[in-house]
């Protein structure tokens, strides 16, 4: 049954009508908490983030390492890389092009299912690769897929949800990534052996992702909306950052980089520091990541679900931000001072509160800095440049500072470095509490 299909499906053509007592963004009340909502881009979020995730912290490492073992360090740096400009460049795209979309099903959804089976087919290819060039061709598609897939969905936060509830929306979603990225670390671990089996099985999960949400998301026409020229050079045009009120914009799009890039030179690297660093055998190493994702999990689940509803509560975004990244810096600590297996676990435990705060509220922050609502997607598109070129450097840090230095002991040190300066660069921000 597609989607399409006239009279099928969710869509539905009665839109509620707009009133100023029942708050309205395009036919979606905001005076209302709607789970479906939730549950759409919760469940949808959680299925994507695990292929990728799993892919870029263990699968695609493994199969780098029985392709090219002695030059496994540089290469996954490469990879990293090149992903991370592809998505970066892509993510600011499909935002564009999902704002001007006009359909039966809405501006968002059409992108979604373009974005599930882009991504699945290409992890399907990359499962097969047996050269270097390849798998990074094939991953590199499959970002393609994946900001089709997550831009849009993560664009329905500020589409339909008002501001009362928006910090518990964000908490919620961000919990469900949280979910299916440790859940899927402790899975993709049973896979070190068998990369290519692991990387076959997360493409079934991207495709689940663009399914759940379709079956679950209130899907509205918005074919009455008002539409936008859409062109190369108003494609263009979505590239140029904003810069009227933009000031907290921007020390939001710093922090988030500081963030992401500290924990992405971790996460890029965690087989490798387990085998190099700690000197587990693979074998070992694989049933710690387990422990520790479980670990992680519980952590960042309990922590996720309570501070966003506590920042609703209490109409504070910063404390909370500022609190996951020294969270996460304290957490590093360990494995820089002793190279362990238990320091490991530590740094999982505080890594897991701090990035269970973080992704719960740091969405809401992002979107109350926001100086445009209604290039909503656009502005989260070229606001996600932060996370993105965080994905780039973290890896290149790591790798530079092993390659350069024999250890991994100064990249730790870059990490903590990072932590503070996301920490600091929250606090000028003046438009948030």
């Amino acid at each position: 049954m597609s989607p399409f299909t006239p009279g099928l499906g969710n869509a539905d053509n009665s839109p509620e009508p707009l009133t100023t007592s029942n708050v309205v963004v395009g036919p979606t009340s905001l005076s209302r908490f709607n789970w479906r909502i939730v549950w759409a881009i919760s469940l949808g979020g959680m299925l994507w983030i695990a292929p990728y995730l799993a892919g870029i912290a263990i699968l695609i490492p493994a199969l780098v390492a029985q392709v090219d073992e002695a030059q496994k360090v540089a290469i996954v740096g490469v990879i990293a890389i090149t992903g991370a400009l592809v998505g970066l460049v892509v993510n600011i795209i499909i935002g564009a092009l999902s704002d001007a979309t006009h359909t039966r099903i809405g501006a968002r959804a059409p992108w979604v299912i373009i974005g599930g089976v882009v991504g699945a087919v290409s992890l399907l290819m990359l499962s097969s690769a047996e050269t270097i060039p390849l798998i990074l061709l094939w991953w590199c598609v499959y970002l393609v897929g994946l900001n089709s897939l997550s831009a849009p969905m993560l664009a329905v936060i500020a589409d339909e949800v008002p501001d009362k509830y928006r910090g518990t929306v964000s908490a919620l979603y961000g919990v469900g990534l949280l979910i299916g990225g440790t859940l899927s670390s402790v899975v993709a671990a049973s896979f070190i052996s068998a990369p290519r089996t692991g990387i076959a099985g997360a493409a079934a999960l991207t495709i689940l992702s663009a399914i759940v949400f379709l079956a679950l998301m209130p899907l509205r026409s918005n074919k009455g909306a008002e539409r936008r020229h859409t062109s190369f050079r108003s494609i263009a045009k979505n590239f140029r950052p904003p810069v009227k009120g933009a000031r907290d914009y921007y020390f939001a799009l710093i922090a988030k980089f500081c963030f992401t890039a500290g924990g992405f030179a971790i996460t890029n690297y965690q087989l490798y520091i387990l085998t190099d660093y700690i000197r587990l055998n693979p074998a070992d190493a694989a049933g710690l990541i387990a422990i520790n994702g479980l670990l992680t999990l519980g952590a960042s689940v309990i922590f996720g679900f309570t501070s966003g509803p506590l920042s609703d509560k209490l109409r504070r975004r910063k404390p909370f931000v500022i609190a996951a990244a020294l969270l996460v810096g304290l957490g590093v600590l360990f494995p820089l001072l002793a190279p362990a297996s238990w320091a490991f676990l530590a740094y999982g435990l505080l890594g897991g509160i701090g990035s269970g705060i973080f992704t719960s509220v740091d969405q809401a922050l992002n979107i109350d800095v926001l100086p445009d609502k209604s290039q909503a997607a656009k502005d989260l598109g070229i606001l996600n440049i932060g996370s993105t070129a965080g994905q780039l450097a973290g890896p290149v840090i790591m790798s530079v500072l092993v390659l350069t230095t024999g250890g991994y002991t100064a990249g730790f040190v870059a990490v903590l470095v990072l932590m503070v300066l996301a920490a600091a660069f929250i606090l000028p921000i003046k438009k948030v509490r």
